[in-house]
């Protein structure tokens, strides 16, 4: 990748970032990991209110962070790529490792 093509894509990048600067957002990331869940399930488990959910899951469904799938009338929603559950387990560890030292 060149410095211009990066360049290009720090804006997006940084959109990420920002994104992913809230707890409440990582909450939700961290709870979709293991299965697809409901607006409903993601709220009672981080005892948020589901809209204040569904607005997190909107954001982060524009950045392309998280994926929802229609089975009916629910809507269940999983984290979109493997490269963003790298990315935070990633920083997991390296937050574990500061902690360490």
């Amino acid at each position: 990748m060149t410095i211009d093509t990066a360049d290009q894509m720090l804006p997006a990048v940084s959109r990420i970032f920002s994104l992913l600067g809230d707890p409440s957002r990582l909450k939700i990331l961290f709870h979709c990991f293991e299965s697809p869940k409901a607006v409903s399930e993601i709220a009672s488990a981080i005892s948020l209110s589901p809209s204040l959910v569904s607005h997190h899951l909107r954001l982060m469904r524009r950045a392309r962070l998280i994926r929802g799938d229609r089975q009916s009338k629910q809507v269940y929603y999983r984290v979109s790529n493997p490269r963003v559950a790298e990315l935070l387990h990633s920083t997991l560890l390296h937050v574990r490792e500061e902690h360490l030292h």
